[in-house]
This record gives structure tokens, sequence and C-alpha cells, in this order.
């Protein structure tokens, strides 16, 4: 009886306990390690463009200098295409858009800012305002 009791104890507190911690930790856990769907703000860069032909000139100039070789854009860098090309008043801010919470952007528009990595830059997507390249530099709760 005193194994019994003693092992089946100790096991059931221990796998009950890093059953539940552990379900809820790793459900969680595993989508905001990334932080992608589950974070309240992101810090974001944009560029917008009118026309789909201009968001597409300064994608490859993206792709030119670092996405084509698999590297990370740099923001300063990201900036200063975002200077060049940006329609946005943001534009002068070299497309800084500061932090931003969930349900302040517009539909697609938040799907990609909070789906997108930290660290990397979106394709060109189109949104109600035209069409948009982000870079994603961070997230918190």
């Amino acid at each position: 009886m005193g194994k019994d009791a003693k092992g089946g104890k100790g096991k059931a507190k221990q796998a009950g306990g890093s059953d539940e911690g552990g379900a809820k930790g790793k459900g969680k856990g595993g989508k905001s390690a990334d932080g992608l769907g589950t974070c309240t703000y992101v810090k974001a860069r944009h560029i917008l463009c009118e026309k789909q032909g201009k968001i597409n000139e300064a994608y490859k100039k993206l792709q030119d200098g670092w996405l084509s070789n698999g590297d990370k854009v740099p923001p300063a860098e990201f900036a200063k295409i975002a200077a060049e090309y940006s329609e946005c008043p943001s534009g002068k801010k070299g497309g800084d858009l500061g932090w931003f919470p969930r349900g302040k952007m517009a539909g697609p528009f938040q799907e990609v800012a909070f789906n997108t990595v930290v660290g990397a830059t979106s394709p060109p997507f189109k949104s109600t305002h035209g069409y948009h390249i982000i870079l994603a530099e961070g997230r918190k709760n």
C-alpha cells in the first residue's frame, strides 16, 4: 500500500500539475512564443502607395537589397524606402506607426500586421487605403 499511495499520489500530482499547466501553457505558449495571433499590440512600419506599380517598385528595392538573399530588412533601411515611396504621412517618419492595439487598424492591415513575424517584411497587399508593405518591429500584451 505504501508504494501505491506514494507512487500513485506522486505521479497523479505531477501528471495532473504538468498536464494542466502544460496544456494551458502549450496551447497559449505555442502561439505566443512568436506572438502571432495572440499579442495585444504590434509595433510596425509601413509603406502605403495608391498604385500597385509603385508598391511593387518599393518591394523590388527591398528584395534586391535584402529579401532575395533571405536577409531581414534593417528598420533604418526600410525607413529610407518608406520615406521615398510611401504616400502616407507616416512616410516622413520612415513609415513608423509606433505601437497600436488590435482593433485600431482596418481589416487586412490589422491581419497582416498581427501575423507578420517580428523582424519580417510582408509582401505587398491591398487594403481599402491602397497597397501596403509592413515591417513588424515588436509585439506585446
